[in-house]
């Protein structure tokens, strides 16, 4: 296994359960500087990125990832994952979010940007965003 393959595996296995995962121990795979880009979030810096984590895992009952495929190229990779999860705010509920990261490291990551739909959650949330995007599509295409 090659030194970047070997770390992508260590990163994975560390994000596979992340509620059971030490928060603490990020500095693992992020640099100091990172910086982290998802629809509606961005972090820089690993005290950011920390932050965000905790806020993103906090009351969760269940977070894990599964990830399906990767594409790894000299300090460059793309994850493709499904996030499951539950949260009390959310009736409990498991929901299933899927999505693609792009890392970029040398020694550790500094730069990683998250692609997934954050409207996949409302819609399954609340049935009806369906009809109100469906509606919009048609408006604009008119």
């Amino acid at each position: 296994m090659t030194p970047d393959r070997a770390f992508i595996e260590r990163f994975k296995d560390f994000f596979r359960v992340l509620h059971d995962s030490d928060l603490s121990q990020l500095h693992r795979f992020y640099a100091d500087q990172i910086v982290f880009r998802g629809p509606g979030h961005q972090a820089r810096g690993l005290v950011e990125l920390e932050d965000y984590y905790a806020s993103m895992s906090e009351d969760l009952t269940r977070c894990r990832y599964e990830f399906l495929d990767e594409l790894i190229t000299g300090n460059s990779a793309y994850l493709k994952w499904v996030l499951h999860f539950r949260h009390p705010r959310l009736h409990n509920r498991c929901f299933s979010l899927r999505g693609v990261s792009h890392l970029k490291w040398a020694d550790r990551i500094h730069y990683q940007e998250e692609f997934f739909d954050m409207d996949a959650i409302l819609r399954e949330q609340f049935p009806m965003f369906d009809n109100v995007a469906r509606w919009i599509k048609l408006r604009m295409v008119s």
